[in-house]
């Protein structure tokens, strides 16, 4: 039997002080349980999830040391899936996308819930050329590894439904900002549905709170090494397949 649809957002953290409140409270006012996975941040970010544990808007479950986005997102999957929710609703940190959008993505889960929900980002002024063209490249890459043009819009965005189970089962070894390209692009191709809605993306000023975990060089050149493991690992179970050495 199939369990009934049960949602909670999802918001991994590192180092958010001055944007995570703001992130959770928007979230609450469309889905009322939130979990918060604090990937060991400083006294600062520690400081503000601890009082939002305090004061009842979020369950927060705080890693002794920094892991990597995608360790705190398996974690927070690990945690809402043990707590009895079927799906997460996962949405960064970092104040950057349009939360007033989180109802459709949530009514599209909803209306196929077997389905992973990707966000693909509509930017305004403030998006840096260098992220804008990494992009590109790793588009480019999805597009190569699940077969098909535009199947996926946008691997990278940080804000999308999750179906817990099938994303704990088919699981993904990265741990760091590829983990969210790796799981879309092995969801995909292990046959879940994909479905792509638009959100507004607005990168926040440091002024405004806004901070930046990625590193060009660093980030980029793991993301290359992802593709290169996944492309040769895809390659050569289809020459397995072809040779009728394995199924599937």
């Amino acid at each position: 039997m199939t369990a009934p649809f049960r949602l909670c957002a999802l918001v991994p953290t590192y180092d958010n002080p001055r944007t995570v409140r703001g992130v959770v409270m928007a979230l609450r006012a469309q889905v009322p349980d939130v979990f918060v996975v604090d990937d060991g941040s400083g006294e600062a970010g520690a400081r503000e999830c601890a009082a939002l544990a305090a004061e009842g808007l979020a369950v927060v479950h705080r890693l002794p040391h920094n892991r990597g986005k995608g360790a705190a997102m398996k974690e927070g999957f690990a945690r809402a899936l043990q707590a009895g929710f079927t799906h997460a609703l996962q949405v960064d940190a970092d104040g950057q996308h349009d939360l007033q959008q989180a109802r459709a993505f949530v009514e599209a889960s909803r209306a196929q819930p077997d389905a992973l929900v990707l966000a693909y980002p509509v930017y305004d002024g403030t998006a840096p050329k260098v992220r804008l063209a990494a992009r590109k490249v790793t588009r480019f890459w999805v597009d190569v590894e699940v077969g098909r043009s535009g199947l996926i819009v946008d691997a990278l965005i940080g804000f999308r439904v999750y179906p817990l189970e099938p994303t704990l089962r088919i699981g993904a070894r990265g741990n760091r900002m590829e983990y969210e390209v790796e799981i879309a692009v092995r969801m995909a191709r292990a046959g879940v549905p994909v479905v792509n809605l638009p959100v507004a993306v607005r990168y926040l000023s440091e002024a405004e709170g806004g901070i930046s975990h990625f590193r060009p060089v660093a980030d980029n050149l793991r993301l290359a090494w992802m593709h290169s493991r996944m492309c040769s690992s895809f390659s050569t179970r289809w020459c397995l397949r072809k040779l009728g050495l394995v199924r599937s």
